[in-house]
């Protein structure tokens, strides 16, 4: 039926209404308070005369083979977003702000239902063509169609993307109530080339260096060896404000190491120049009586860390039957001595981590506060008695090495999931025995699994540890192929829309998310939509700790553990601004190189 011309007209005019009179905005944030005035000059954490020069040299673990990091093919290289610009760059010293990028300003419908960006006239690709609104709907079109489907979770509220000029895109979301974070999601995504792309596999990972409008472009790449990027000279944006005083470095080059300890050894003979330490023994150990160390040419440091720490943690498939029962997979917690292993493998340098969101105040504490309380109650008798009675903490032990009362209560907790015992083996019902495979891709972490594993087998589990190269490992991962497997999530300040993607149903069978554990639970799946549509901090608070309680009492990983602090390791050959970001250790965005320092090291040049 056609619609008279009045509704017509009425229904244009709203529209105009709706997306032409909202106010130009320099920043955004998730609640919309914002640190630095449309004025500001630039970041409090960067030294706006930074001198420009030199190398940066990092090293990566394992390998690379595709330049596209918005697909779920191949293995993306590291660094990729320093070729790429986003609408709107990141403040690290805001839990979420961002400010203007590729676009000079934006404009927010009500409730969100639309965000506009208006993109500078400047910004340019590196070969000197303008960047275009038509850029910016292919690049999100593509996603949808032939991107990782992470990113199409993330991105499923979105209803449309148009370029409504040569400089201006329109984002439209569906009316839900998880609009809060979707204008900061579209603003953050790196903008592709639709020009470049003409003619290319979109989906299939790329090893062409592709065009890009960031402050470095790649130079060279060797597929699982080496990436190098070198400094924009003319980059159009070096001035704007969200980007004076940083990147610094005239090269950046990463190299890969597909051994950690090979890449320790090339870290003290000069071959690279920074490690952020996360492996204990090293820290501890590795480092006093070398000469470069003992001279004072590298330093160390330890610095707070104020972003959450995340979950790192065995993860525990409940895909497969015999690791669907909770019991069970309490029992598998109950096997771990972390107080042992501390001691003895991790030199007391680690805390347990007990949280989804350690290291914040998102993670739940003592029992459920009133605003907790109010978002759990409609699910109690659906959930353990424990969320609303007891304070979770993993299983504890005196550090002795004796765990005999722990695997006593796993081995009846096992007993009462319906598992028997049959010479010394657990079997099911049918006499098959309970077996459980660790899935790696790098044999250090055996040292690591092994004690957790005998405990194991003193319970009748038989354990096998699962060593693939990482192009296997990946694709285990992706298909959800494995019993267990280790993995880090770090959270963000602000959590929204990403959680759906590591604990809600729908991403448990989609290929390529990062719910690892397979968790289908439609609680789960109402308090993460509550985290997503979080009107202030406040409610965020609640309901982050809500769904943490509920997480952790469902025993869906092994909880490993966390520092609190962040160690760095690095050659004597730069400065730094005297205040550091609060949520970033800063360095390929505001350190510096110091050529009388770097003159003085003499450290080996490569081509």
């Amino acid at each position: 039926m056609r619609r008279p011309l009045a509704g017509l007209l009425l229904a244009a005019a709203l529209a105009c209404l709706s997306n032409a009179h909202a106010q130009p905005r320099h920043g955004l944030s998730a609640f919309g308070d914002l640190k630095y005035p449309p004025d500001f000059r630039h970041f409090d954490y960067v030294n706006p005369d930074a001198p420009k020069g030199g190398e940066l040299r990092m090293w990566q673990l394992n390998a690379f083979d595709n330049l596209n990091p918005l697909i779920l093919k191949g293995v993306a290289a590291a660094n990729l977003g320093l070729t790429f610009q986003s609408l709107m760059v990141r403040a690290f010293d805001e839990p979420d702000a961002v400010y203007a990028s590729l676009a000079e300003s934006a404009e927010l419908g009500p409730d969100r239902a639309w965000v506009a960006f208006n993109i500078d006239r400047r910004a340019r690709w590196h070969d000197g063509s303008p960047v275009t609104a038509e850029d910016v709907v292919f690049t999100f079109e593509s996603i949808v169609q032939h991107g990782h489907p992470l990113y199409q979770l993330v991105l499923r509220d979105m209803e449309s993307v148009t370029a409504e000029s040569e400089r201006r895109v329109v984002f439209r979301f569906r009316p839900t109530e998880s609009r809060r974070d979707l204008p900061l999601t579209v603003a953050t995504m790196p903008i592709l080339s639709k020009a470049w792309f003409q003619g290319r596999d979109f989906a299939s990972p790329l090893s062409e260096p592709p065009l890009g409008s960031g402050p470095y472009r790649i130079v060279r790449a060797e597929a699982g060896r080496t990436l190098v990027m070198r400094r924009v000279e003319n980059w159009w944006a070096k001035d704007l404000p969200s980007n004076r005083g940083q990147y610094n470095f005239d090269q950046i080059r990463d190299d890969y190491y597909r051994d950690r300890d090979v890449a320790v050894e090339a870290f003290f003979a000069g071959e690279y120049d920074f490690r952020e330490e996360i492996i204990a023994r090293v820290w501890a150990t590795q480092y006093q009586g070398k000469p470069a160390f003992d001279a004072g040419k590298i330093r160390r440091e330890v610095l707070r860390d104020h972003t959450p720490s995340g979950v790192q943690a065995w993860f525990l498939n409940t895909r497969k039957p015999h690791l669907s029962d909770p019991r069970v997979r309490q029992a598998i917690n109950l096997a771990f001595d972390f107080e042992w292993m501390n001691k003895t493998l991790f030199y007391d340098l680690y805390k347990r981590t007990r949280s989804m969101f350690e290291n914040s105040d998102l993670a739940a504490t003592g029992l459920p506060s009133e605003a907790e309380l109010r978002l759990l109650e409609p699910y109690r008798d659906r959930l353990p008695r424990e969320v609303f009675t007891t304070e979770f903490q993993p299983p504890r032990t005196d550090g002795s090495g004796n765990n005999r009362a722990n695997l006593k209560r796993a081995q009846q907790l096992l007993l009462q999931a319906g598992w028997g015992i049959e010479k010394g083996r657990l079997v099911d019902r049918e006499g098959k025995p309970f077996e459980l495979e660790f899935l790696l891709y790098e044999p250090s972490f055996q040292r690591v699994i092994g004690p957790f594993a005998r405990n194991l087998e003193r319970i009748g589990i038989a354990v096998s540890m699962r060593v693939v190269d990482v192009s296997a490992f990946e694709n285990r991962m992706r298909s959800f192929d494995f019993d267990t497997v280790g993995r880090r999530f770090a959270q963000p300040i602000t959590p929204g829309t990403e959680q759906r993607n590591l604990w809600s149903s729908a991403s448990a069978s989609t290929i390529g998310s990062f719910n690892l554990s397979g968790i289908r639970d439609p609680v789960v799946d109402d308090l993460v939509e509550h985290i997503v549509s979080a009107k202030s901090r406040d409610e965020l608070r609640a309901a982050t700790r809500a769904l943490d309680r509920v997480l952790m009492w469902g025993w869906y990983v092994v909880p490993n553990w966390y520092s609190g602090t962040v160690k760095l390791a690095y050659w004597d050959r730069f400065q730094r601004p005297a205040t550091k970001p609060l949520y970033d250790v800063g360095l390929v965005n505001t350190w510096w190189i110091d050529p009388a320092r770097d003159r003085a090291l003499n450290l080996p040049r490569h081509r």
